[in-house]
């Protein structure tokens, strides 16, 4: 409506309004999962599992796992970084459940107020670091992730530089950075739009 919303994300706020969407919850199988499954489409809910929109999902088509949880990047190294980030995280996860180990399972609430910290502030805001139970800047929240936890798998995948183009977009902002810097220059929603097409375009053009 021509109104900043103070939101630096608006996915997962439009989708609020239905059912089955936002963070998953946890189970100790996908057995539980299944289970879940079969009650809804046993009881006309859903035709399928495709109509299960949690922010991470197992695909009902494919053998993985699909994230559903970020907004539609508009440059193409953006997409692969955050594509190479979510591969590392299964493979990290896999790699300790192979070995017998298992990371911590936060409380949802917690999850719950990250994911707030997220859309509301991007990456140029704090998150809740759950293991130190503080604030911190998103940016060192984030480079922990990927320095700590992702930093033996990344190589192993040949993902490294992609993964690290996550330094750049901490450093330079994200997408919805720069749509409201146009705004704020124009305010013009034509402008932002435009905006997002030649971003996106460039993108396409810089593989082809």
């Amino acid at each position: 409506m021509g109104r900043n919303t103070g939101l630096k994300s608006y996915r997962s706020v439009a989708f609020r309004n239905f059912p089955r969407t936002g963070i998953p919850p946890a189970f100790d199988t996908y057995a539980n999962y299944d289970h879940i499954l079969h009650t809804l489409v046993n009881a006309n809910c859903i035709p399928d599992a495709s109509k299960i929109w949690w922010d991470i999902r197992p695909h009902h088509l494919y053998p993985t796992l699909e994230f559903r949880v970020c907004d539609i990047c508009t440059k193409v190294d953006e997409a692969v970084c955050l594509a190479a980030i979510f591969q590392a995280i299964v493979a990290k996860l896999w790699k300790l459940r192979r070995d017998n180990m298992t990371f911590r399972v936060y409380p949802m609430s917690l999850i719950e107020e990250n994911k707030w910290l997220a859309v509301r502030y991007g990456v140029r805001g704090n998150l809740l670091d759950l293991g130190q139970e503080c604030s911190r800047p998103a940016q060192d929240v984030i480079g922990e992730l990927i320095h700590w936890f992702l930093d033996d798998v990344m190589d192993e995948l040949g993902s490294r530089e992609q993964i690290e183009y996550a330094f750049t977009i901490l450093k330079e902002g994200s997408s919805a950075d720069r749509q409201l810097t146009v705004f704020e220059k124009t305010g013009d929603l034509k402008a932002v739009v435009d905006h997002l097409i030649a971003e996106t375009a460039g993108g396409l053009e810089g593989d082809g």
